[in-house]
């Protein structure tokens, strides 16, 4: 018999109980509610080696920047600029610019390889079983 693991706990539950509180961003629920998801389906057995190996790329360790986090960084680019956030032209301008450099630094470091290499080598290792 095995044992089975917990559906979700420690740092991952912890996260995903503070962030509920931001339920009011529009999209939020749907994002925590794939975390969620992907990790009960995972702790319950239910994901192949394909869909662990595809999980891994597509969510930070993809070669070509085809994954979430780079969709994320690219996210925080456009939501930390006037020009594609609106919302900030309430603000001062230089207020505006420095978020904007924030968000553009955010992108560069989220999308940097280094970051991603990690979870392409996860997947790697599956695909190589």
């Amino acid at each position: 018999m095995t044992a089975t693991a917990p559906a979700i706990d420690g740092d991952l539950a912890d996260l995903l109980d503070d962030l509920a509180g931001l339920s009011w961003l529009p999209g939020f629920d749907y994002l925590t509610a794939f975390i969620r998801t992907a990790a009960e389906a995972a702790a319950r057995g239910e994901l192949t080696l394909d869909a662990t190996q595809t999980y891994l790329a597509v969510l930070a360790g993809s070669s070509d920047g085809t994954d979430i986090l780079t969709a994320i960084a690219h996210l925080v680019a456009r939501l930390a600029t006037a020009d594609t956030n609106p919302a900030l032209r309430q603000i001062p301008l230089d207020q505006q610019k420095a978020a904007q450099h924030h968000g553009e630094q955010a992108q560069y470091h989220l999308t940097d390889d280094w970051l991603h290499q990690h979870a392409s080598d996860a997947s790697a290792a599956i695909s190589s079983h």
